[in-house]
């Protein structure tokens, strides 16, 4: 069917019938940027006071081992929107820094969350970070978003000053160029726009992608966020810690709008962060590693889901969940049949969210791979298989006995760690390499030479060596 005729035809059914398509539940994505697993108060953060953060997610479910599909900005990006592993594509890398690359975006071939919902009667929004393609080809107002507001590369000023020589490198609106006197600071400028669309669109369905990108370098913060986080004489802590009070305070005024509006009880929100927490005082902590890791410190991130009127309040779970399952289960959520050409890796979170329990005892297998296998993990019910890409090494974790990956198993339970080898090899052998490279394996080295350095520095002197 011609996707205009479509569209029309469930703009009809609207009118038409109030129940079954006008009942659909808002759909809100809140995403931000390389956020730690313990930088909000849900998860007992003591030193970020996050509100509004913990308030959201109490009126829900807090995903204890909620995980990103990548180590990495764009790769994690690339797989919320299309709800698949975006290995599979080719999607593998960082984004390359050059727009006049047209070849550098997610595959045009791959159809998003924001396709589907569009065509089938949602008003669609992106804001913030894009990181899915620079050239305009991948921009979201091509790949499904009715409107844009924010940037496409993958850093930026948080007072909105584009690239040097690069003026659409900046914010833009729908593509055009948004005058920097327009701009404050991003994060609520992100904020704005957001509580801007839903007012405008309180009438029918709709999607909102708001990805901050918070609490991302560089770290810069306003005099009111920082105020709020006197008490941490840390100071570079406390300068990350008001990105996230910026969050926090942003995300606070667009629930109180939803409430406004009559909204909020029929809105499905999604909260999580991209991957794991930076090395720019940052903390995942009590779990091991950080960004661009694939220990938990790398992929497991803070994520709550809330429904008010669809799923209960106040429940943590601790079943692994993976941003993959967003889309399917916006899908069920809308009353949407899945498409028959799209494949899907995620599932359908709302039967497990209402099943009262908080582990489902899910027969499925969770991959991560990043420069094309130069490093792999799977999590399989109680077990994770990480190898090492800079230490060139596996590892086996029972992650209910050991969930914060100390001790090594590998030389236990031999025979296991080769049942896992055999597992991914064959998932493995479904994907395709990047379709573009970047230099992660090589950050990574530094990084780890880093700390090899302040090890060797610290054992200076010892006798016998």
């Amino acid at each position: 069917m011609n996707r205009n005729l479509q569209i029309l035809l469930v703009q009809i059914a609207c009118i038409l019938s109030l129940h079954s398509v006008c009942a659909r539940p808002n759909i809100i994505i809140i995403l931000t940027d390389d956020q730690g697993w313990g930088d909000v108060g849900f998860n007992g953060c003591t030193d970020i006071p996050t509100p509004n953060l913990d308030k959201l997610a109490s009126d829900g479910v807090v995903a204890h081992a909620g995980y990103a599909a990548h180590p990495y900005c764009s790769p994690s990006r690339a797989g919320l929107m299309t709800g698949r592993y975006q290995h599979r594509f080719g999607h593998e890398n960082n984004t390359t820094y050059s727009q006049e690359n047209p070849d550098s975006g997610l595959p045009l071939d791959q159809t998003t969350i924001a396709d589907v919902l569009r065509d089938n009667g949602y008003r669609t929004c992106a804001i913030g970070k894009w990181h899915l393609g620079d050239h305009e080809k991948y921009w979201p107002t091509k790949r499904g978003f009715d409107e844009w507001f924010g940037f496409y590369g993958g850093g930026m000023s948080f007072w909105g000053e584009p690239k040097k020589g690069r003026p659409d490198s900046g914010v833009l609106r729908n593509g055009e160029i948004v005058p920097l006197d327009q701009l404050s600071y991003l994060t609520d400028d992100f904020t704005d726009e957001a509580i801007r669309f839903i007012t405008n669109n309180k009438d029918r369905p709709f999607l909102v992608y708001l990805a901050y990108n918070a609490p991302h370098a560089p770290i810069q913060a306003t005099r009111e966020y920082l105020e709020k986080v006197e008490h941490i004489q840390d100071g570079d802590r406390a300068a990350y810690a008001a990105m996230v009070v910026g969050v926090d305070a942003g995300v606070g005024r667009i629930v109180q709008t939803l409430k406004s509006e009559g909204l909020y009880d029929n809105t499905l929100t999604f909260y999580y962060s991209d991957n794991g927490g930076h090395t720019h005082s940052a903390r995942s902590e009590p779990f091991r590693g950080h960004k661009g890791m694939l220990f938990e410190g790398g992929i497991r991130v803070p994520f709550s889901i809330t429904w008010p009127s669809g799923i209960p309040a106040g429940k943590r779970i601790d079943e692994p969940v993976i941003s993959l399952d967003i889309f399917p289960t916006i899908l069920a959520a809308a009353g949407i049949g899945k498409p028959d050409d799209l494949e899907l890796d995620g599932i359908n979170l709302l039967p497990h969210l209402n099943s009262g329990n908080s582990r489902w005892n899910l027969e499925r297998n969770l991959h991560w791979r990043y420069s094309d296998g130069a490093g792999y993990a799977l999590r399989q019910g109680r077990y994770k298989m990480v190898f090492s890409g800079y230490k060139k090494k596996f590892y086996l974790f029972d992650m209910e006995k050991d969930p914060y990956e100390h001790i090594d198993l590998s030389t236990v339970y031999p025979e296991k760690l080769e049942t896992m080898k055999t597992v991914h090899a064959e998932w493995n052998r479904q994907l395709i390499n990047g379709l573009w490279q970047d230099p992660h394996p090589e950050n990574i080295a530094i990084e780890e030479g880093t700390r090899q350095s302040a090890i060797d520095k610290a054992m200076a002197g010892q006798k016998g060596l």
